[in-house]
């Protein structure tokens, strides 16, 4: 087999996922993505606030959501969906690598619409160092991301999966104030230097939440994968 003929087995490969993970609604999600994205900014520019690394930070953290939310929280149902799933189901393993691929994909694609979004902001808004600031938002979105996907192999409903998602966003959101000054803070802004605290101290604060991040992601990941293993749960 040629590279020529690997590359197109690939290309077909991505094609056919994400048709089945955005459910051939990708260019819908980039596009409200974008809008939501431009909306926030026009908004704070109009209202005079002032545009520097820790708002475009938070102000790309709702879009990234936006693009991960769908396809980490229908993913099962779109499976099950597009009749799929039974032969996910069929073979041995084979659907804990066509879910780590598909993730991968996700999050490949998410840091690459990041990064052309962080680029806009740096090109019309205030300079930033993209890559950094895309890095460091990967982080919450991997947490957020790997929740949604546990939950989906749990509660194995996009909509109920959404539900509770929404509940816990706001209630973190709620509790975001109190837990601002602690590493446990998800939507934890790394920019965004609280007043009367030292520099390295906020630095280590922020290195443990990135560490906490990561940790409580992967284990979000395990425990969906080992969810899979329940074949009676998924297949009626």
């Amino acid at each position: 087999m040629s590279l020529a003929d690997v590359a197109d087995l690939v290309l077909r490969l991505v094609r056919y996922n994400m048709k089945i993970i955005f459910a051939q609604r990708f260019g819908w999600f980039v596009l409200v993505a974008l809008l939501v994205f431009l909306l926030i900014a026009g908004i704070t520019v109009y209202d005079g606030s002032p545009v520097e690394t820790p708002f475009i930070y938070g102000s790309l953290l709702l879009p990234g959501v936006l693009l991960l939310f769908y396809p980490t929280a229908f993913g099962i149902q779109n499976d099950e969906d597009a009749r799929v799933l039974e032969i996910l189901f069929g073979i041995p393993n084979y659907r804990y690598k066509v879910w780590l691929v598909r993730l991968l994909m996700i999050y490949v694609i998410l840091y690459v619409i990041l990064l052309a979004f962080a680029e806009i902001a740096s090109i019309g808004l205030f300079r930033i160092n993209i890559f950094a600031v895309t890095w460091q938002l990967m982080y919450p979105m991997f947490f957020i991301g790997m929740l949604a996907f546990m939950l989906s192999t749990i509660l194995r409903s996009g909509t109920g999966t959404a539900v509770v998602l929404v509940a816990l966003g706001i209630g973190l959101l709620m509790l975001s104030d109190t837990l601002d000054r602690t590493f446990w803070n998800v939507f934890h802004n790394p920019y965004e230097l609280p007043r009367r605290m030292n520099e390295a101290v906020w630095h280590a604060l922020t290195v443990k939440n990135r560490i906490f991040l990561i940790t409580g992601g992967i284990l979000f990941l395990l425990t969906g994968l080992l969810n899979l293993q329940k074949r009676e749960k998924f297949i009626r």
